[in-house]
């Protein structure tokens, strides 16, 4: 894989990006921690707080990371970022509208899921121990952290409905996951687990669909 920028520029958009925006990257942390603490407390009752959030920060790192930053050394970063940016329409859109995404902490799936959310949140404290160094790292608020969430959350809702919510995060964890080989960024590598399970997880047919079948 070919890419239009070294291991070095790379982690340079990291260095600005933090030096410039560590608050907000911050604050959406503990808000992220607060939020997840809260439905696996509290479940169902949390699911539009829970899908607003990731709205949040698909359009976070689209808007910011994508097209102020990255931008500067790959032309892509403004697909990327317009990507980014529906990904959080739609979720905004599920989360404040009456079709919203209905989410359960009870389920196998949703146990695996936890184990995705729990490796986003200690995400930034990875990458210092995988031998990476502040402030050219990446941290929270960036698009590979942002993915893997979002996965794990996703493997709490129904199959059928984040099917197409799910399009998104796939496309980046296949594009993110093999930049991670090449660039040697080893806490990325949890995106090609994330892609496999959720697409495994989309993939299953729903009750409807068994019954159909029978």
């Amino acid at each position: 894989m070919q890419l239009p920028f070294t291991h070095e520029q790379f982690l340079e958009v990291f260095g600005a990006y933090n030096t410039a925006v560590w608050p907000v990257a911050v604050l959406l942390w503990l808000a992220t921690a607060g939020v997840v603490l809260a439905f696996y407390r509290r479940g169902a009752e949390v699911s539009r707080a829970l899908t607003v959030l990731l709205a949040v920060h698909w359009a976070w790192s689209g808007g910011v990371y994508h097209l102020i930053y990255f931008r500067a050394i790959n032309p892509a970063a403004v697909l990327f970022g317009t990507l980014f940016i529906i990904e959080a329409v739609i979720l905004a859109w599920l989360g404040l509208g009456s079709q919203r995404l209905r989410f359960s902490a009870s389920t196998g799936w949703a146990r695996v899921g936890a184990l995705l959310v729990v490796y986003a949140l200690a995400y930034p404290g990875l990458g210092l121990l995988f031998g990476l160094e502040y402030p050219r790292l990446p941290l929270f608020g960036v698009p590979c952290p942002t993915t893997i969430l979002t996965a794990g959350v996703l493997l709490c809702a129904p199959p059928r409905q984040v099917r197409w919510v799910a399009v998104i995060p796939l496309l980046w964890a296949a594009v993110g996951g093999s930049a991670a080989f090449v660039l040697a960024i080893r806490t990325d590598l949890a995106l090609v687990v994330a892609g496999i399970v959720l697409l495994a997880y989309i993939a299953r047919p729903s009750g409807r669909d068994r019954l159909r079948a029978a």
